[in-house]
């Protein structure tokens, strides 16, 4: 688990989003991407009944980081295998690169894995994701649009989860991914 860098250490709070967390929620995440389009994606998904997970970072009592896990099936022709879309991952500017958002995914990740999901997907940062078990090659057998890219990530929760595993990730919805 990344640590705070050593000449800003805090202490950071993981928790299970609630509803009084909403609002804060929404600001950070629109302040951590510049636009409104992926906290619409979380308050689409909260309100779909896709949310397996949403988690929250405190720093002094003031949410500074989010993120969320949806349904992802995959489904081929004889089966569905359950997983996880891992999106968005966001912390507020001024509290990014100090390793709030790399202590949140893996305190995130072992919660999912506590509460017995084993496939996690995710489209980001190789650099970063790769960190938490994340490979593009674990992805391969995988059909989405986003197939094939650098950046189109799965990750085993419990090792050996994606072996034998292949067919289309149907994403929610509200992510808007027609194919």
């Amino acid at each position: 688990m990344a640590e705070p860098t050593p000449e800003w250490r805090v202490e950071i709070l993981v928790r299970a989003e609630t509803a009084d967390d909403r609002q804060a929620v929404r600001t950070l995440i629109s302040l951590a991407f510049g636009r409104d389009d992926e906290a619409d994606l979380v308050e689409a998904l909260r309100d779909g009944g896709y949310v397996r997970a949403s988690l929250v970072a405190e720093v002094e009592q003031v949410v500074v980081a989010h993120i969320l896990f949806s349904d992802l099936p995959i489904h081929d022709e004889r089966d569905t295998v359950a997983a996880l879309a891992l999106a968005p991952l966001a912390v507020l500017p001024q509290y990014q690169r100090r390793g709030i958002g790399s202590h949140l995914t893996e305190a995130a990740l072992d919660t999912c894995r506590t509460m017995g999901h084993r496939i996690v997907v995710v489209l980001g940062q190789p650099d970063f994701y790769r960190d938490f078990g994340f490979s593009s090659e674990l992805a391969r057998p995988l059909e989405s649009p986003f197939s094939g890219k650098p950046s189109f990530m799965a990750a085993e929760l419990i090792p050996g989860a994606l072996k034998g595993v292949t067919g289309k990730a149907h994403y929610a919805p509200p992510f808007g991914i027609d194919y």
